[in-house]
Formats: structure tokens, sequence, C-alpha cells
């Protein structure tokens, strides 16, 4: 008898663990575990935890859940099994994104293992990043981690096209600060420090103003009703710039491009490099399409992102396996 058809509850556990480690816009965490028996787990969406003023279609939603299956199969595979997965298995319920099942035995990789050792490491950067650039040709290494799962990562090194995205980023930041009900949105998954949560984001997971680098921040702190203008800027540090983006705009597409996101963000912090996201652009649909005509070649952008050594680490709140397993 298998470890796992011996205890499949401390199985599909060991899945979630990991699985919750994922990112998520404002941290929603919009996933939810069913445990298989001893078959495998469930990956489901909760539209509950979703945006709908500024995720109204569940793009980011989808794409968080991508992000968490595949550290479910990065988690099969360290516990030496590899993942069966089936994507959508209920055409009546798309909210149900994946099944993965245990397969044969397999040794991991010690690419894989590389991967699963990171999964503790990866946290979601704020603001400047420190001077240092990363280490040469690991831009390389994360295009290739990116098309492995079916994606693509567009470095925006030019400086035209720099300055244009961070006018697109501006200009869905400032969409997003001027609209009252899409503030409310974002308040609702912020919190203070007097009372924590185990979701969203803390109102000071970045003292520095949301605007010091060269792509505008989320203003989770309420910074700029106070300063309009940051005391001081960084454009320096922002870092390497990249979107990554896909062939197609459908379900499947987000669930694919989640997962190239994970692959890729855990390749990164193996390396002690971070991500910050700035998906506001990608948010408001004509800015989007811009992005599409002008910086993508024509793919659909599915995340704008800055990769830097980050000055501190603050990893986020996640919720209790408890909670997202059943």
């Amino acid at each position: 008898m298998s470890v796992v058809s011996a205890c499949p509850g401390h199985a599909s556990a060991f899945l979630a663990r990991a699985a919750i480690t994922a990112p998520s816009l404002h941290n929603t965490q919009p996933w939810h575990f069913v445990s298989d028996g001893d078959r495998g787990i469930e990956l489901h969406a909760l539209a509950e935890r979703g945006l709908p003023l500024a995720d109204p279609r569940g793009r980011e939603m989808v794409l968080g859940c991508g992000a968490a299956l595949f550290n479910i199969r990065l988690a099969m595979l360290h516990l030496g099994f590899r993942p069966l997965v089936d994507t959508f298995p209920d055409p009546q319920n798309l909210a149900h994104l994946a099944t993965v099942t245990w397969g044969a035995y397999t040794r991991p990789a010690p690419e894989e293992q590389r991967l699963y050792a990171a999964l503790g490491r990866r946290h979601t950067a704020h603001g400047p990043f420190l001077p240092q650039a990363p280490a040469p040709g690991l831009i390389e290494e994360l295009r290739e981690e990116v098309r492995r799962e079916g994606a693509e990562l567009h470095v925006v090194d030019d400086g035209a096209d720099r300055r244009r995205l961070a006018e697109l980023v501006r200009a869905g930041e400032d969409a997003h600060r001027t609209d009252a009900t899409l503030a409310a949105e974002q308040a609702a998954w912020t919190w203070r420090l007097a009372q924590p949560r185990s979701d969203g984001v803390p109102a000071d997971v970045d003292v520095l103003h949301p605007d010091s680098t060269a792509l505008a921040g989320r203003d989770y702190a309420g910074l700029t009703g106070m300063f309009p203008t940051p005391p001081r800027r960084w454009p320096a540090r922002t870092g390497l710039v990249a979107l990554l983006g896909t062939d197609r705009d459908d379900l499947a597409a987000w669930l694919r491009a989640g997962q190239a996101l994970e692959r890729m963000l855990l390749h990164a912090a193996g390396q002690g490099v971070m991500a910050a996201f700035h998906t506001q652009p990608l948010e408001v649909s004509r800015l989007r399409t811009r992005i599409r005509q002008t910086l993508t070649a024509g793919q659909h952008p599915q995340m704008v992102l800055r990769l830097g050594y980050p000055p501190c680490v603050r990893p986020l709140p996640r919720r209790p396996v408890a909670d997202v397993l059943s």
C-alpha cells in the first residue's frame, strides 16, 4: 500500500499547504480544495472571493488558482508521484478548474526539487528593489520556464517601451484611485495592524509612497491622499520589467498563464529575486488592449511585473489549510 492510499487526508493537506503559498490579487486567495479520497485533489475557484469590479471576468482569479495548481503539481512530484491533471472536468461547473490525481512513481528532477524548495521563499514585493541587478542570464531562464507552461515572457528593456508601459500603469492606477467603488473594493481587502486577518493586504505592506518607482503601485495605505507627490523617487530601482502573455484569452489560457507565472516566480525566488505586480492597466479594457497592440506582439497580456532583489522580506498571511480543504 502506498503512503498516499494509507493516509489520503494527510496527503491532501500536504498538497493544499503547498498550493496556498501562491499569489493572488489583493491576496484574496480565491481557491478551495476538495480531497478526492486516495485518488487526488480537486481545485475550485471561489466566486465569493473574486473582485467583481476590478476583475469582472474572473481572469485574475483564475490566474491565482493556476498558480496554486502549479504548486499542487510540484508538491506531488516532491512526494515522488507524477501528477495527472484533468482541467475543467465538469462542463456544467467551470468553477471546478482541475482535478489532480496521483500518477506513477517518479523520481523528482533536481530542478523540480529546487522549485519546491522555493515555495517558502517566494513572496510578493512592494516598492523599490535594491540597486543590484539580477544575475546575467536569469531573463533567458525565466523565458524558458514560462514557455514550458505555454506562455511567453516579454521583457520591456527599451526605454521608449518602458515609458509607454509606465504611462499605462499610471493611467490604470489613476482609474482605481479616482473611482470610489473600485477604491472601496480594494479597501475591503486591506487591513490595519490592530485588526489582522489571514487574507488581504496589510495597509503598511510598503512604508514608502506607492509612486516611488517608475511603475505606479497600489495605494493600500492611502498615502496619495496626504502626499499626492512622493517625497523621493527611485526610478533606477524599478528592477527588470516584463509582461506575461498568452496566444488565447479564455479560461484555459488564464489557468495556463497562472501556472507559467508561478513556475517563473519560484525559479526567480530560488535566486533571491522576487516580483512586484502592476496589473492595474490590465483591469481597464482599453488600456489592456493598448498593451496588447504595442508591447506583447499581439499576445493577450496576463501579468505586468517587476523583478529584483527586495530590501526586506514580508510574506502575506494565508488562510489555514482547514479553511480551504474539505
